[in-house]
């Protein structure tokens, strides 16, 4: 994609066009679930689908093709569904990408004790200091990790914030999926 700078390892590519295109659909957008294949193989092995998906004329460079799953149950908490995929061999890694209120470090210190989840989730909603934040975060079969942060209030894509460990928990979780 335009945005995507080709000296960026394949992982941070796949994260980047994954935030472009969830950018493109706006805010308010529920969780979305990747699957991140080698395009090379995918090329080879699967020359129809590689065609559907416009990789035909790509150039013979190692990359990944991110592949949107399936909807992601919103009855369901997502570490619980995450907790049940198993992907095919043909899978080298995969990338989720979720909407999240977070507050700053200093705001910490001023969480009320005891509160049940919902009700910790409606005073984050409320705090003065919140801010909306789009994540998408990818990880490899091998442990690499990758991630994009996008601030709702500066959603432009010079404004993405990249790195291996911005969402520590998330690509946990991701990385779980992996195991055997």
């Amino acid at each position: 994609m335009s945005n995507t700078p080709m000296a960026a390892s394949p992982l941070t590519r796949a994260v980047l066009e994954i935030d472009e295109y969830a950018s493109g659909l706006g805010w308010d957008q529920p969780a979305r679930l990747f699957a991140l294949v080698d395009t090379a193989r995918l090329r080879a092995q699967e020359p129809g689908l590689a065609a559907q998906l416009g990789l035909q004329d790509e150039p013979e460079t190692t990359g990944l093709t991110p592949i949107e799953q399936d909807e992601i149950p919103a009855d369901k908490p997502l570490d619980e569904f995450l907790g049940t995929i198993a992907w095919p061999d043909a899978v080298v890694g995969c990338a989720l990408t979720v909407e999240r209120l977070m507050l700053p470090p200093s705001a910490e210190a001023s969480v009320p004790e005891g509160l049940s989840d919902k009700k910790l989730a409606k005073w984050v909603a409320e705090h003065p200091d919140r801010q909306e934040v789009r994540m998408t975060v990818g990880v490899l079969r091998d442990g690499t990790r990758d991630s994009a942060l996008r601030l709702r209030e500066k959603d432009t894509p010079t404004e993405v914030l990249t790195g291996a460990s911005l969402v520590p928990g998330l690509a946990e979780a991701l990385s779980a999926t992996f195991a055997d």
